[in-house]
């Protein structure tokens, strides 16, 4: 398996597993052109953030984006993780795990980089015990949100 920076080739990949995600955890049908727009928007901005991708046999089976929070606490960057997905049919293959791993590898390099972060529905208790596992805390935060309908 090869953990790797995406490249705009894999975003036919990230796009159908974005679709994917979002029917799983909440049976959600989001807009296919919205989505693919949004990944592209990625691969041409790196500011908004970087897509990995695990890669088995020339075929992407898993992928995560991550995005960057300024915290003036820790005067570094913190990586937050999202959009993780992992092909049904390659799940409970540490593919996750190795894609965290990859990393947790660039944070501990960069000085710059101060932590990992990433959130995860309340219900999603198997999520959670991969985390806890990989040594993530729930820490004491809540997350809240508004999103513009």
């Amino acid at each position: 398996m090869i953990i790797r920076q995406a490249n705009i080739t894999d975003s036919a990949s990230i796009v159908e597993f974005q679709l994917a995600m979002a029917w799983e955890t909440e049976k959600l049908e989001l807009h296919e052109p919205t989505v693919i727009k949004g990944v592209a928007a990625v691969f041409n901005d790196t500011s908004k953030g970087i897509y990995y991708v695990a890669e088995t046999d020339g075929k992407v089976v898993g992928s995560l984006l991550t995005t960057f929070e300024w915290s003036d606490w820790r005067n570094g960057t913190v990586l937050w993780i999202q959009s993780v997905y992992v092909r049904p049919e390659y799940r409970k293959r540490s593919i996750f795990s190795r894609l965290y791993k990859h990393i947790q590898e660039k944070v501990n390099a960069n000085p710059d980089l101060r932590g990992i972060r990433l959130y995860a529905d309340k219900t999603n208790i198997p999520a959670h015990g991969v985390y806890e596992h990989l040594g993530m805390t729930a820490e004491h935060y809540q997350m809240f949100e508004w999103m513009k309908k």
